[in-house]
């Protein structure tokens, strides 16, 4: 009930969003604002403020980092590749199929679950795995999505673009605080926080707002392929790279579990600013919303004898 008591919130966020739009309460348009708040504000709020707050030590934890990182970036490079094999999607497009089946929800999901069942001990890996998220998934989406649509042509304007961008920057940003070691004011932190608790329901909000029932139907066969990645392929990916790299009990369950959890909501909010496979995105966070509710019962139960006495 743990799983299912904070994963159905998720989708009642999304559905209310899509009633409101559906039966005119409010304009579709609004989410394009919701999105852009989201992107440009508490986003990059929230990135700043979980890396900065994490032990540079922490961050260097680099057999769970392979071992989780290794599995969303092979996920990535599957899917990703499997789009651009077959000739109908361009840079862009591809990388959101890619992102879509590999950026997973850690921060909201992930880790309050494994805190509920595993306890404190599970915090850290947990938070490792979001910074890798943060820090590595969001900026190689932007850098894909700035090139392509600027072009090779613009390497230089290029550059500065990607550096200014609002999940780079803000990712560098908390990466040099963490690495000073200096502590955030309380003052600071609880700005940062405010602005960051924003995030999930606007994005949320916004997800089901822009959802409608035919653009989920049109999407349907392939949110469901990205979703199978994303809940199964991936989980099974990284369980194997936690073996082959001996991970001890409890990190192999927080690897699995933070792999298996739904699809970032993040990754609409980059798709909608960058204007491309926005629907799509929007259906498989939903489907992957839906199914995780059974799949990580399944994990859960499956791990159950890997972190025995821990939490």
């Amino acid at each position: 009930m743990e799983v299912a008591s904070l994963v159905l919130p998720v989708f009642a966020i999304i559905v209310t969003g899509w009633l409101a739009g559906e039966l005119g309460y409010l304009s579709r348009s609004l989410a394009d604002a919701l999105v852009h708040f989201a992107y440009n504000v508490a986003m990059p709020a929230l990135l700043i403020v979980t890396i900065a707050q994490e032990p540079a030590r922490n961050l260097l934890e680099w057999r769970f980092l392979l071992a989780f990182g290794g599995g969303s970036l092979i996920c990535f490079a599957l899917v990703f590749l499997a789009a651009r094999a077959g000739g109908k999607h361009d840079l862009a497009s591809s990388t959101i199929h890619g992102m879509a089946a590999a950026m997973t929800n850690t921060g909201f999901v992930a880790l309050p679950i494994l805190h509920a069942i595993y306890g404190q001990p599970a915090v850290l890996p947990a938070a490792v795995a979001t910074v890798f998220v943060a820090g590595v998934m969001f900026p190689l989406t932007v850098i894909l999505l700035e090139r392509d649509a600027r072009g090779a042509a613009h390497s230089g304007g290029l550059v500065k673009q990607i550096l200014l961008n609002p999940m780079v920057l803000s990712t560098l940003i908390g990466l040099a605080w963490a690495i000073a070691g200096l502590p955030i004011p309380a003052p600071v932190a609880a700005y940062l926080n405010m602005i960051a608790a924003a995030l999930t329901p606007c994005a949320l909000f916004a997800i089901g707002l822009g959802l409608s029932v035919e653009g989920l139907r049109s999407n349907l066969k392939a949110s469901f392929a990205l979703a199978t990645v994303k809940l199964v392929v991936m989980p099974l990916i990284v369980y194997g790279l936690c073996t082959i790299l001996s991970l001890n009990r409890l990190d192999a369950a927080a690897a699995v579990i933070c792999a298996a959890v739904p699809t970032a909501k993040t990754v609409y909010v980059l798709a909608h600013e960058h204007k491309v496979e926005e629907k799509l995105v929007a259906a498989t966070v939903s489907v992957t919303t839906m199914l995780s509710v059974a799949t990580l019962l399944v994990a859960l139960y499956l791990l159950s004898g890997l972190a025995t006495g821990t939490g």
